[in-house]
């Protein structure tokens, strides 16, 4: 599967193996959990996350893991916004502090 990734106008196209989107649901799962009890999303703290609040923190853990070539992370991260948006094809991460822009393209 594919995701486009999107930041500062510059687009990478990141390949994820299907099995990932399987074998790391435990891993997905346990992030649901962490963000059930709510997030800091830039200057908002939003307690009832929804999915599309949800992958745009993985988005920003993606930004993180491109940051710090952490490219496990990116895999993780990239397979849970497919995994929790379906039809999913990219992300356009906002790279000024603000998470709830970032913009989910299906």
């Amino acid at each position: 599967m594919q995701l486009q990734i999107i930041i500062n106008d510059k687009t990478s196209t990141i390949e994820i193996p299907e099995a990932l989107l399987d074998e790391a649901e435990d891993f997905f799962q346990k992030m649901d959990k962490d963000m059930d009890k709510g997030w800091q999303m830039g200057p908002e703290y939003i307690e009832n996350l929804t999915n599309t609040n949800r992958c745009q923190i993985a988005a920003d853990k993606i930004l993180q893991a491109v940051d710090t070539r952490n490219h496990n992370l990116l895999l993780l991260m990239a397979g849970y916004i497919l995994k929790r948006l379906p039809g999913t094809t990219g992300i356009n991460i906002d790279t000024n502090g603000e998470m709830l822009n970032t913009e989910i393209v299906s």
